[in-house]
C-alpha cells in the first residue's frame, strides 16, 4: 500500500524529514507545518523551494493538512469573521495544492458538543439541540470551492470535533451531499475518545467509497479522567486493531496514502526518537 508520513512529525526542517523518510522508504510526503509557517501561510518562493525539494527527491505530496475550520462553534455562521478567515485561508491551501500537485485537502470542523441526538426524553434534558444543524453550512461552501477547482477535501475525524468518528463524518457527506468532493481523512487514534472500535465498526462505516485518506497512531484514552496519552506504535489500546485495519485496506484495494502520524515521545520531547520508535513496525504492518 501507499505509505507516507506527516513531515512535522519528524521535524520541521523538510529536508531533514526527507532524508529520514528514505531511511524508512517512505513515499509519500504530508505537509502541515514547513519551517516555521503552515501550510497556506508560505510564500510563492517558500512553495517554489518546497516543490523543488519533494520532486528532487522523488516524495508526492499527498495531502496538505491546514487545521481548516477548527476552533470555530456551532455559534458562527457561514460568512462571519471568524469563518471567511478560514475560507481565506482554504483558498490559499488550495493554490498551493495545485502548486505541489496534491490531491487533497484537509479541513477540521468545529468544537464537538457532547449529546447531539437523543429520544425519551433526553432530546429535551440533554441533547444540545441545533448544534449539528450549524455544521453542514459551514462546510458546505468548502465543498462548493473544491468542486471548482477541482481537489478533494478530506474531513479528520478529531478528538475535540463535532465529526469525531466515521459514523459522523459519513453522516455530514451524506448531509452535504458531497461523496463526489468530500471524504473521511480517517484517525483511528483519534476516533478512541468516542469508543467507535476501529475494526470492524468504524472501518465499515467508510469502506464503500467514503474513505480518502488515512492516520495512523496508537494511544491510550481514558475518557471518565480526560486523560489522552499518546504511545509507541503496538503499546496502546489499537495494538491488536492495525493488522485487521490492514488486511482489509487490501482486500478491498485501497487505494490511498496510509500516513504515520509521529506525534509520540518518550518522555524527552524528542519526535523524532519517538518516530523511529514506531516506523519500524508501521511498515511492516501497513508497508
Amino acid at each position: 500500500m501507499k505509505v507516507g508520513v506527516i513531515c512535522d512529525g519528524i521535524s520541521r526542517d523538510l529536508a531533514h524529514a526527507v532524508d529520514v523518510m528514505d531511511e524508512f522508504a517512505l513515499d509519500y510526503a504530508e505537509l502541515q507545518y514547513v519551517g516555521d509557517k503552515e501550510v497556506g501561510d508560505h510564500g510563492d518562493r517558500e512553495i517554489r523551494e518546497i516543490k523543488s525539494l519533494l520532486e528532487d527527491r522523488g516524495k508526492p505530496v499527498s495531502c496538505l493538512s491546514r487545521h481548516i475550520f477548527a476552533g470555530m462553534t456551532a455559534a458562527n455562521k457561514p460568512g462571519d469573521e471568524l469563518h471567511t478567515r478560514h475560507m481565506d485561508a482554504l483558498k490559499r491551501v488550495m493554490a498551493m495544492a495545485h502548486e505541489l500537485n496534491s490531491p487533497l485537502v484537509r479541513i477540521m470542523t468545529n468544537k464537538k458538543e457532547q449529546i447531539l441526538w437523543g429520544s425519551n426524553g433526553a432530546e429535551k434534558w440533554n441533547v444540545s439541540n441545533g448544534a449539528w444543524d450549524s455544521l453542514p453550512p459551514l462546510i458546505a461552501p468548502a465543498c462548493e470551492l473544491a468542486r471548482a477547482e477541482g481537489l478533494t477535501l478530506v474531513v479528520e475525524t478529531g478528538n475535540g470535533t463535532m465529526v469525531n468518528s466515521n459514523y459522523t463524518a459519513v453522516k455530514l457527506i451524506d448531509e452535504l451531499g458531497a461523496k463526489d468532493v468530500l471524504k473521511v481523512l480517517w484517525d483511528p487514534g483519534n476516533n478512541c475518545w468516542c469508543h467507535e472500535t476501529a475494526y470492524p465498526d468504524g472501518y465499515n462505516e467508510v469502506k464503500d467509497g467514503y474513505l480518502g485518506h488515512i492516520h495512523i497512531k496508537d494511544v491510550k484514552v481514558d475518557t471518565p479522567r480526560a486523560t489522552l496519552e499518546v504511545r509507541a506504535m503496538g503499546e496502546g489500546q489499537l495494538a491488536d486493531q492495525f493488522q485487521p485495519i490492514a488486511d482489509a485496506l487490501r482486500a478491498d484495494q485501497y487505494n490511498g496514502v496510509i500516513s504515520f502520524e509521529s506525534v509520540y515521545h518518550n518522555g524527552d520531547g524528542n519526535y523524532e526518537n519517538g518516530f523511529r520508535a514506531g516506523v519500524g513496525l508501521f511498515r511492516e504492518i501497513f508497508g
